[in-house]
């Protein structure tokens, strides 16, 4: 029988509504020691790896992990030997080869994966990234009759594919082999691709799941090395100077931060670092990026950025700045894409704040539906995808937004939480014939709507993840690594948690509480409403502190309210660069108050 989770300083309903407990039981707690001591890391660290599941014999591979150690034969991914066989045929006799890519993080970075590796060999591919609005998700009989009549023998799709049956057909019918590259799920029958490799299709048994589509596409690129190898080709492309697009999309695409993907994130980063890729170099300028590149640049200046060409802009804007050596070009792309990433951000702002009106009035004062649904027709289409995850994140629970058009027709994103599988779900709904188009993974989801679908597919959803829905938010408890001091929050310690990282899905940041501390000097800062505090102990120490969009909500108003009061904090650890100094930043996530 499972233990119950040990409560921490007792806090039973925090400010946010949530229980504090250990993360770890008391078996985790023993397993924690046991590291420390033959380790010899700290016990906070031992702590930190326990929590995650690390063993005794594991940790000191998990602090170093390695693509060598942790890369698999790709010949593990069904149809590989296949794909890269024809890849290799078609790179030997010069074919020409053209791209169809995905709008997002993860379709840009593999399309510029894919790109920058046939460059090597004297390709110069087409490129098509449909657009968001008038094309949709993945490829369309009308794209891909340009690029056959552009003279395309080889069309390779990237970050989708898996669902598209007859745009691949036509295709085929049309003179064109084709090669699918992705990672979504799909319950349907297989397209009619001359190849296809997706770690997520119902027969591969490789175990890769977790990887996002650049992760699947660089195991790609090093079978195809294999190939050619093999067929005595020489002069082959390093593709461990790739990592760096392998990482930026594994971390924008929220898929788990283990095993391969923290190697791949890990050693990308310091290929980042080095910032020989223009395109990355330009977009960290754009957005002011002060020290050393990570994984929060990447998943929050980085990665919005390039999504916003796919969103409100050019969708090609983001695959081209990737695959760009020219620095002064790639800053003219990066400012455009800055642009359009501060517009968004407005239209983001205006939909979000109309969005959480309407679904507080519809959960009231009860629980509410376990899956939200809202739609409006003055919703972009471009930005329903984030509508969807403020949604989420403040009513903890799977939601969709989405945007209706004039003829009655919509499209939306969903997002989901842990332990609700909201891509399986909507490819059910389609399976049975209630909405015409929609897929994903599990923790998000695309969906086409006719007229009136609204309304079943709400139902449909609300009877299938309804008790799933209710398990992930039984089990919502924030749960603490530990508990520290604004003076213990040192650099050391944080250099030495960061060997545990990077963190993100599947690998949460560590959490830390601050037992009777008190938050000073609150004031609101920037345009999404963050609240900036100095958070201070009894012994005089001081941490900076910052609590993202927490004005007008609960948390918001404490700091506010409640600055002269200790108060428990609970929230994670980062590096800040200012001025060229670096000092540890707190990340707000909850507030408790003392037991009196």
């Amino acid at each position: 029988m499972p233990e119950t989770p040990r409560p921490f300083l007792d806090v039973s309903r925090s400010v946010t509504g949530r229980a504090w407990v250990d993360r770890l039981d008391s078996a985790a707690a023993r397993m924690a020691t046991a590291i420390s001591q033959r380790s010899g890391v700290s016990d906070i660290l031992g702590r930190i790896l326990a929590g995650r599941d690390v063993g005794l014999e594991d940790a000191a591979s998990y602090l170093d992990p390695t693509i060598r150690a942790l890369m698999p034969d790709p010949s593990t991914l069904a149809d590989m030997d296949a794909l890269a066989d024809r890849l290799a045929d078609a790179i030997i006799a010069r074919e020409k080869v053209a791209l169809f890519g995905d709008y997002d993080v993860d379709g840009a970075c593999s399309c510029a994966l894919m790109l920058r590796f046939l460059r090597h060999f004297g390709l110069d591919p087409q490129v098509h990234i449909p657009d968001r609005i008038f094309e949709g998700y993945g490829p369309n009989s009308g794209a891909m009759d340009k690029l056959i009549d552009a003279g395309a023998s080889l069309i390779i799709t990237l970050d989708c594919g898996t669902t598209s049956e007859k745009p691949i057909a036509h295709a085929r019918d049309g003179g064109a082999d084709v090669l699918v590259i992705d990672h979504h799920l799909s319950d349907h029958d297989l397209p009619r691709a001359n190849a296809l490799v997706n770690p997520n299709r119902p027969d591969d048994i490789s175990g890769l799941g977790y990887l996002c589509a650049a992760g699947v596409t660089f195991m790609v690129l090093v079978a195809v090395n294999r190939a050619l190898r093999n067929r005595g080709v020489t002069g082959l492309p390093d593709l461990l100077k790739l990592l760096d697009l392998v990482a930026l999309a594994t971390v924008c695409d929220v898929v788990p931060l283990v095993g391969l993907n923290r190697a791949f994130v890990l050693r990308g980063l310091e290929v980042a670092r080095r910032g020989e890729r223009p395109g990355l170099a330009a977009l960290g300028l754009a957005a002011r990026i002060s020290g050393p590149i990570n994984p929060y640049h990447l998943g929050f200046l980085i990665g919005p950025r390039i999504n916003a060409g796919g969103r409100i802009g050019d969708a090609a804007l983001g695959t081209r700045l990737l695959a760009l050596d020219d620095e002064l070009e790639a800053m003219a792309v990066a400012e455009r894409l800055d642009d359009l990433n501060t517009e968004r951000q407005r239209i983001e702002v205006e939909a979000v704040e109309q969005a959480c009106a309407t679904a507080e009035a519809e959960i009231g004062a009860g629980e509410g539906p376990p899956v939200l649904i809202l739609a409006s027709a003055d919703w972009h289409p471009g930005v329903v995808g984030l509508i969807a995850a403020r949604l989420k994140e403040r009513f903890e629970r799977p939601s969709f937004a989405i945007a209706l058009h004039p003829d009655g027709t919509g499209t939306g994103s969903g997002r989901s939480v842990p332990g609700v599988d909201l891509g399986s779900a909507v490819i059910a709904a389609v399976e049975t014939g209630l909405i015409p188009k929609g897929g994903g993974h599990a923790m998000a989801a695309g969906v086409s709507l006719r007229p009136g679908d609204i309304g079943p597919l709400r139902a449909f959803l609300a009877e299938r993840l309804a008790a799933s829905v209710s398990v992930a938010r039984a089990a919502s408890a924030l749960k603490v690594d530990a508990a520290l001091t604004a003076r213990g929050a040192s650099l050391d310690l944080l250099r030495a948690i960061e060997k545990a990282g990077p963190f993100g899905a599947g690998n949460p940041s560590p959490v830390f509480v601050f037992p009777a501390h008190r938050a000073r000097f609150p004031q609101i800062v920037g345009k999404g409403g963050h609240v900036s505090f100095t958070l201070t102990s009894d012994d005089g120490a001081r941490l900076k502190a910052i609590a993202f969009r927490a004005a007008g909500t609960p948390l918001g108003d404490v700091l506010m309210r409640d600055s002269d009061q200790p108060l428990h904090f609970a929230g994670s650890l980062s590096l800040d660069h200012y001025q060229g100094r670096e000092q540890v930043q707190f990340r707000l996530i909850d507030i408790a108050r003392p037991e009196r």
